[in-house]
């Protein structure tokens, strides 16, 4: 029952006051007077100067009714302080609004649930009144830490706790709504506050039964949904929350999601967490992206040490948000990303190659062999997230992100890399190498270039060659691999998969465009290259299936995409020196090996000869197959990439109708128009400092251009004599060669190189000069020896080096044609 007092001491008690007791009955069940409470608004509104008064009487009876346990004149009370609120909009409400939230927190405060969910819907009313004046002085510290409490909730009545937890999920929309609208909002985000909302908000959100996992949106709540699951209605909040996020705000806003996840390990498994930054992604405007990609390399950093699946979880949520900012503002973070990702691939292989040592051979125990395997999840998210990333940026800047992937590399012989592997050891060196080269695979993926120039620029080309000499199988298949990404531009690679004789080729519907001057141009200048790396590639003792595959391949899209005339005979000229060298068999090539070359051989001809379709040279090619076929089946891909295929005991015995021959193949294209002269010049590969970076044996020890003056060039009865003084000093310089063969050896390579790029119009001035000065100097010569000596009986000594030939009369030597070759 309310407090009664006397007639006369009610007239002496000022007006707000009597107007305030009159809205509250005697039974409190008949709730607010609405006629009385008419009454106290109306003089609010008239004299707003005293709703200060009113506030402070206000606040005063619903604390006693608070401590009391009087509910009812306290929902009375917060009633009637909701309509005045809702009704009052001077510059006077201030003061009352202090009032107003003092009474709030005191429902807050109390241990009734009842009157805690009174408290944040009054609350939420009052966030949402849009005040006229900002208030400068007033703080929602004690209601954000409320709030956050109360979405805590851990009431032992269900319906009471999922009520409790609602009303304080809905009393922190209230405070973002409140503050984000007022000049001082920047206070809300301030760390302090921001570590209570947000881990509030994730909080409820677990709870959600099923996540959804795809890439799109994920779909907003209905409103029904969002009045009865906490979970829900918490979402809403959290994107609402960071749709309101500024440029300065946004760090803030997501740092917290870390610490929330690391607390409840919430990466592994990671399907929350993907869902929690595909809704961060999705809410924040596109611009701001890029923080949030940061945010998430910046902790993949801090959580290097960690486990590998937790490790793994975080780049997978990397994967997530960046295949959302791929399609829209990704900012200045590209490198940095990749960068990021490039270093916790190394130290996963670090983690790996330590891992194999630390563990016995023979007995590597379980936990080994399980953390062995979480590390290649690590691996293969990495390569999955930078394939991803790559395939969706532009293609200024996916070719800077090749170049620097391919910079990475690691190449035995070399430090051009700029990737650590002093830690590595060689398991750890190849599992790197393969894993970058996998990387540099899927940021190729679908790109499209105009020109081969622009996707394979010197300066990317060399390094990317280089590990194709390498003594594994499998990082030359990925070298190749790359290299079809970037040459084939028309999609033609899957009608060329696997290796084998094609009937007709028109079949496949194959598409390809006039050869520009550009690509023609890098034939020219790089096309030697392509060559030798094929036919090196061709004679590695570990090739599999695979690798012929691939190499065929290559030598396909090279004559889909590059080939004009020259290098078609170039490409023919190639196939018939693997031949060649799968019959001689230099390198002691596996009986498999020799007939793999042989049937890629086959395989190629027969496409090529189909391409420029010219008969005879169909028919010739036809006609070997078909020889093949009946007595050599093991010379075809079809066969000899079987699991059991009958193998010869030697190549030599063979009929050379087996065999493709090159004056068949010259008579059959010259009489189609084809300049065949170079088919009579046996196809060499250039020799390079690569041969040696690689590990290989070289090919040829030294080039050298030799004139020789034939022994028929000098008479008969002439003696040679060709001994020479064996001293201390001409063996010292015998022994100590070393360098003058390297010197040697940067000549040879300054002249190849020189004749693979110099322009074609200074070699042929340069030749020409020499040309003229050895004209010069052999006329000279002439001139002396064709004088006449001293006298009848006059002689003359020819001497070079340590060669002397004897003395002949003058008038008795005879020149003999001179060729220069």
């Amino acid at each position: 029952m309310p407090t009664r007092v006397c007639c006369c001491c009610s007239a002496l008690r000022p007006r707000y006051k009597r107007l305030v007791d009159n809205i509250f009955p005697e039974d409190p069940k008949d709730g607010l007077v609405k006629a009385d409470m008419e009454k106290l608004t109306f003089y609010a509104v008239s004299a707003p100067e005293k709703l200060d008064r009113i506030g402070s009487y206000l606040a005063d009876r619903l604390s006693r009714d608070v401590v009391r346990h009087r509910t009812g004149y306290v929902l009375i009370a917060m009633e009637a302080l909701d309509q005045l609120l809702m009704a009052c909009h001077s510059q006077s409400i201030k003061p009352f609004v202090e009032s107003f939230l003092h009474m709030v927190a005191k429902l807050l405060e109390s241990g009734e649930p009842k009157l805690q969910v009174l408290g944040t819907n009054s609350f939420v009313k009052f966030a949402n009144i849009e005040e006229d004046t900002p208030s400068y002085h007033r703080r929602y510290d004690f209601f954000v830490s409320r709030f956050s409490a109360m979405c805590h909730s851990y009431h032992s009545d269900p319906e009471t706790r999922t009520e409790i937890r609602i009303a304080g999920i809905r009393g922190i929309q209230g405070v973002v709504r409140k503050t984000v609208n007022d000049e001082l909002r920047a206070t809300i985000w301030e760390p302090q506050h921001m570590d209570k909302i947000v881990p509030s908000l994730l909080f409820n959100m677990q709870k959600i039964e099923e996540v959804d996992s795809r890439i799109g949106p994920p779909p907003s709540p209905s409103a029904a949904d969002k009045e009865e699951n906490p979970a829900v209605l918490a979402e809403n909040c959290f994107r609402e929350l960071l749709g309101r996020a500024s440029f300065g705000n946004m760090n803030n806003a997501v740092r917290p999601v870390f610490a929330h996840l690391d607390h409840h390990k919430l990466w592994d498994p990671n399907e929350f967490a993907v869902h929690c930054f595909k809704i961060i992604m999705y809410s924040i405007q596109a611009q701001y992206s890029h923080h949030v990609i940061q945010e998430i390399l910046g902790h993949l950093d801090a959580c290097k040490k960690d486990s590998p699946r937790v490790r793994a979880g975080i780049i997978q949520v990397l994967l997530e948000a960046v295949a959302i900012a791929a399609k829209g503002s990704i900012g200045p973070t590209v490198l940095e990303v990749f960068n990021t990702l490039l270093k916790h691939l190394r130290l996963s292989v670090e983690f790996e190659a330590n891992d194999l040592q630390g563990g016995s051979i023979g007995s590597v125990n379980l936990n080994t062999s399980s953390k062995d395997s979480d590390e290649k999840i690590v691996q293969n998210a990495i390569i999955q997230t930078i394939g991803f990333f790559g395939s969706n940026l532009p293609d200024y800047q996916r070719s800077e992100i090749m170049m620097f992937i391919m910079g990475k590399v690691p190449v035995f012989g070399t430090s051009t890399h700029t990737l650590d592997i002093s830690q590595l050891g060689d398991l750890g060196t190849r599992r790197i190498q393969i894993m970058l080269l996998r990387s540099l695979l899927m940021v190729t993926s679908g790109y499209k270039a105009k020109t081969i120039v622009t996707a394979l620029p010197g300066s990317f080309l060399d390094p990317l060659l280089s590990p194709s000499l390498m003594e594994d199988y499998e990082l030359r298949q990925l070298v190749l691999e790359v290299m079809h990404n970037l040459m084939d531009r028309h999609d033609n690679r899957a009608k060329l998969r696997g290796i084998r004789i094609i009937p007709d080729v028109a079949d496949l519907k194959i598409k390809r465009e006039k050869i520009c001057r550009q690509d023609t141009s890098f034939m020219k200048k790089n096309g030697q290259q392509l060559y030798r790396h094929i036919y090196l590639g061709c004679k590695e003792e570990d090739n599999v299936q695979k690798n012929y595959e691939l190499l065929y391949t290559s030598l396909a899209l090279i004559t889909i995409e590059l080939a004009n005339e020259e290098v078609v005979i170039d490409l023919i000229r190639l196939a018939i020196a693997l031949q060649d060298s799968a019959i001689i068999n230099e390198d002691n090539l596996s009986m498999f090996h020799r007939c793999g070359i042989m049937a890629l051989v086959a395989a190629y001809l027969n496409f090529v000869s189909q391409m420029i379709a010219v008969p005879a040279f169909c028919q010739h090619v036809s006609k070997v197959i078909e020889i093949r076929t009946m007595d050599a089946p093991y010379f075809l891909p079809e066969h000899i990439f079987r699991d059991k295929c009958m193998l010869p005991k030697s190549l030599e015995k063979h009929d050379k109708n087996l065999y493709f021959l090159t004056n068949k193949i010259a008579e059959s294209l010259g009489g189609s128009g084809y300049s065949v002269e170079r088919l009579s010049v046996p196809y060499v590969p250039q020799v390079t400092d690569e041969d040696r970076l690689s590990r290989r044996k070289s090919i040829v020890d030294t080039v050298s251009i030799q004139v020789d003056i034939l022994p028929n060039s000098i008479p008969s009865d002439d003696v040679v004599s060709n001994t020479e003084e064996i001293t201390f000093e001409a063996l010292k310089k015998a022994i100590d060669t070393s360098g003058m063969e390297e010197q040697e050896k940067e000549k040879r390579r300054l002249v190849i190189e020189k004749f693979q790029k110099a322009p074609f119009e200074e070699i042929a001035a340069q030749c020409e000069s020499k040309a003229n000065l050895l004209h010069d100097r052999l006329a000279q010569i002439l001139e002396l020896t064709i004088r006449p000596p001293p006298s009848p009986s006059g002689t003359l000594t020819i001497t070079s080096g340590h060669a002397q030939y004897q003395s002949v009369p003058v008038y008795e030597m005879k020149f003999p044609d001179l060729c220069v070759y």
